[in-house]
């Protein structure tokens, strides 16, 4: 990129410098880069394993569940049967 890009992108609010010095210097933080650049802090891809961890158990949380249910209609279907016989 230019410098002409980044002061356009300055101008439209793309990508604020989080300084610019009285010459006219363009500084950004670190974050602001790794933004631009795609990249994630350990927090974000932290916090992004967590939630997939949370989904996975719950996930298997339901299918146990759904299993249980089933399982328990089958024993009263099957004890209904025994009964009526």
């Amino acid at each position: 990129k230019t410098v002409q890009t980044l002061r356009n992108w300055d101008k439209n609010e793309t990508l604020k410098p989080s300084h610019i010095t009285n010459g006219g210097t363009r500084y950004y933080s670190q974050e602001q880069l790794n933004h631009f650049l795609g990249l994630k802090s350990e927090e974000q891809e932290l916090v992004e394993d967590l939630i997939q961890i949370v989904t996975v158990f719950s996930c298997r949380l339901q299918g146990k569940r759904a299993n249980k249910a089933k399982k328990m209609i089958k024993e009263l279907i099957e004890d209904d049967t025994f009964k009526e016989s």
